[in-house]
């Protein structure tokens, strides 16, 4: 029952999302309904933003929408991973939105994205999170996996 509902769901999400998106969000690929591709872009003038473009990965589970999809960014040639205090040099996103508490089926892959614009536009701190690079280098967890304390609200 739950694959079914998730594939229902998704198929719903990935016919509305073929009929438009909002501006800076580009499906890129949703080849089957566990893996897909997009790109965002932060529409305003934020300098640490400016011109750059990133790549989504959303991996969704059989409980999806009731659990959260798997969310990072993919860095390739012409995809750099945003510098961001919540965003991890690996790809990895902190971000209660996309964690079992701050999750609801509410959301969508489209509301993510449109989350994660929001969350880079109003950056001004040029800075991955404190840690980074120990975090990168020690972490074997998926990123669904992680248990993330949320403490800063502001930024």
């Amino acid at each position: 029952m739950p694959v079914q509902f998730a594939a229902k769901r998704l198929g719903k999400e990935l016919n509305k999302i073929q009929n438009g998106l909002p501006p800076g969000i580009e499906l890129i690929s949703a080849d089957n309904l566990e893996e897909w591709l997009l790109d965002i872009r932060v529409l305003d003038n934020n300098p640490l933003y400016l011109n750059d473009t990133y790549r989504l990965k959303f991996r969704f589970g059989q409980s999806y929408p009731i659990e959260p999809p798997e969310v990072v960014f993919v860095k390739q040639a012409d995809r750099p991973i945003p510098i961001h205090p919540h965003i991890y040099s690996n790809g990895i996103i902190c971000l209660d939105l996309l964690g079992q508490q701050g999750w609801s089926p509410v959301q969508s892959v489209e509301s993510v994205c449109m989350s994660l614009q929001s969350m880079l536009t109003g950056n001004t701190k040029n800075e991955r999170p404190p840690g980074d690079e120990e975090f990168v280098r020690a972490n074997k967890q998926r990123p669904k996996d992680i248990e993330f304390y949320y403490h800063d609200n502001t930024v």
